[in-house]
Formats: structure tokens, C-alpha cells, sequence
């Protein structure tokens, strides 16, 4: 982690009581967190409890009724130019992959790099190949999308968001779409991009990796965060009933 000079962490990512509705469904309950440079935070919880809209607000995919949040120290932009600009330096991973179905994979890499940061294309290619090499698919940059495997697409979406450079990277139950062997690929190239002190919060039901990858496993319910520790204090002590009844259902399997 980087460290300030009061030697702390630097905070990147800071919500502070973020609230967000839908009709009349309160899905975010006054959430207050920080996340620190260079920090893994998995989120889980049961469906319906306000893991992925909470991804999605730090990139302003959702938009909060009341809270701010910060990334790097700067306010949410609300549209427009400097929206796009956000969205670079915050890299996002969907559930369903969101690769353009009519560009190449290689295409798929380099177009935000010209479009938005208007690199060189040629640089831009370069890096392109480079990406794809580092998350095991360079042999696919001809290919199109759909000529692809799920956990080969996946891979390419996450080479897609690291070509722009992000400050943090968000992945929203990345492989919740994906066969079981698939899986393991993307989670490999996760724990890869942890290890080189990536920040990164992940909604995920892959208890595995949230034991390995997270310095810091955030439980939700109901629209709150119940619970935040870490990896080995959560799964071994859960402190709250939510997350005992939780990750007793869960854990049996």
C-alpha cells in the first residue's frame, strides 16, 4: 500500500452517508467506508443486500440520493466529459462481460485507450498484446467475443479495464456467469492483480478467494453493512447472528 505522510495508507475510495432508494426499497442504509490504496475489499451477503448497487455508485452506474463519495480525493463529477474520465481511472468488471460483440478482442482492448485517453494506436496495440499476454489470452486478439469461451471473455473485459490505467478496480460477481472450470481462470488472474497491489472491490459469492485475496471481507444485509473484518476473523468468528446464519447456509456446501 502507498503510504501518506502521516504514514497511513491513502484513502482512494471514501463513502460517507451514502443513501440510495429504489421506489420505495432503501438499498443503501447510510454506508460510511474507506477504502485504502493498494486494499482488496470483497464484498458478500445475501441477494437483495446491496452489494452490487454499492459497486456500481462508486463509479456512478447508480447515482446516491444523499452521501458523498470521493475517488482520490475528488467528488463523484455528476456527467459529461469528466464522468468518462472518472469511469477511466475506475475500472469496471461486469457479471455478463459487456465486450463489444462486433470488434475484435484486440479491438476490445484498445478502443477506450484511443477514444478516452487518446493514446497512439500504435502504443495502444502494444499494450493491448501486452495486457492480453499477462491475463493468458494473447493468443485470442483476432478472435471476436462470441468465438471465445466465458472465462476467456471475462479475462479480456479484465484486460479491457486495466488498459486505462484505473486507480481501482470494481468487479461485480465477475464470475457468477461462468462454468465452474472457468472460474478458477478469472479468480487466478484476481488473485494475480491483488498480488501486485491492485486496488480492487469485489462482489463475489467465492468464498474461496475472499479467504485468500481480501485484506478485508465487508458483509451486507439489508441494505447496510453489517460486519467488516478480516478474512480469517470473519470466517472463523463471525461476529454478528446475520453472518453466522449467513455463512453457516453457505459454508455446509
Amino acid at each position: 500500500m502507498t503510504e501518506t505522510a502521516d504514514s497511513g495508507p491513502k484513502a482512494l475510495v471514501e463513502l460517507t452517508g451514502v443513501n440510495k432508494h429504489f421506489g420505495a426499497l432503501h438499498v443503501l442504509q447510510d454506508i460510511n467506508l474507506t477504502i485504502s490504496q493498494g486494499e482488496v475489499v470483497v464484498v458478500i451477503g445475501p441477494s437483495g443486500s446491496g452489494k452490487s448497487t454499492l459497486c456500481r455508485t462508486i463509479n456512478r452506474l447508480e447515482t446516491i440520493d444523499a452521501g458523498r463519495i470521493t475517488i482520490d480525493g475528488e467528488p463523484l463529477p455528476a456527467e459529461g466529459r469528466e464522468l468518462a474520465r472518472l469511469r477511466a481511472e475506475v475500472g469496471m468488471v461486469f457479471q455478463s462481460f459487456n465486450l463489444f460483440a462486433h470488434k475484435t478482442v484486440l479491438e476490445n482492448v484498445v478502443l477506450a485507450q484511443v477514444k478516452v485517453r487518446r493514446t497512439d494506436r500504435a502504443a495502444a496495440e502494444a499494450k493491448a498484446h501486452a495486457l492480453l499476454d499477462r491475463v493468458g489470452v494473447a493468443a485470442q486478439a483476432d478472435k471476436f467475443p462470441a468465438q471465445l469461451s466465458g472465462g476467456q471473455q471475462q479475462r479480456v473485459a479484465i484486460a479491457r479495464a486495466l488498459a486505462m490505467d484505473p486507480k481501482v478496480l470494481l468487479f461485480d460477481e465477475p464470475t457468477s456467469a461462468l462454468d465452474p472450470e472457468m472460474i478458477t481462470e478469472v479468480l487466478d488472474v484476481m488473485r494475480g492483480l491483488a498480488a501486485e497491489g491492485m486496488t480492487m472491490v469485489v462482489v463475489t459469492h467465492e468464498m474461496g478467494f475472499a479467504r485468500s485475496a481480501a485484506n478485508r471481507v465487508l458483509f451486507m444485509a439489508d441494505g447496510r453493512i453489517v460486519e467488516e473484518n478480516t478474512p480469517e476473523a470473519f470466517f472463523t468468528n463471525p461476529r454478528s447472528d446475520r453472518a453466522k446464519d449467513f455463512l453457516s447456509k453457505i459454508l455446509r456446501h
